[in-house]
């Protein structure tokens, strides 16, 4: 339910921060905006538990940052969501544990 929140106040506060001029009239979407440093927020709430960065995502044909959060460890090791640069434009790869 928090992801949701947090989903949804960084769509929004991404949407009102950038212009309408910089969204692409046509063709292909533009590159997503370089990463923001967003160190985690003091120490983890519980135990264990990891900093998951914050990221850009596609909204149509602009980009919104979803901020970061906490997430519980689990077996295996820690890959980064990455933009993977595909025929269409750029497509987001979810990071995650694998």
């Amino acid at each position: 339910m928090v992801g949701r929140r947090r989903f949804a106040a960084g769509l929004l506060a991404g949407l009102l921060a950038r212009p309408a001029s910089a969204q692409p009239a046509y063709g292909r979407p533009p590159p997503p905006p370089p990463l923001r440093l967003e160190p985690p927020p003091g120490r983890p709430p519980g135990p264990r538990l990891v900093w998951q960065p914050g990221h850009w995502v596609r909204a149509r044909r602009d980009y919104v940052w979803v901020p970061g959060q906490w997430v519980r460890i689990r077996r295996g090791g820690w890959v980064h969501g990455h933009w993977e640069e595909r025929r269409r434009g750029p497509v987001w790869i979810p990071g995650g544990w694998r």
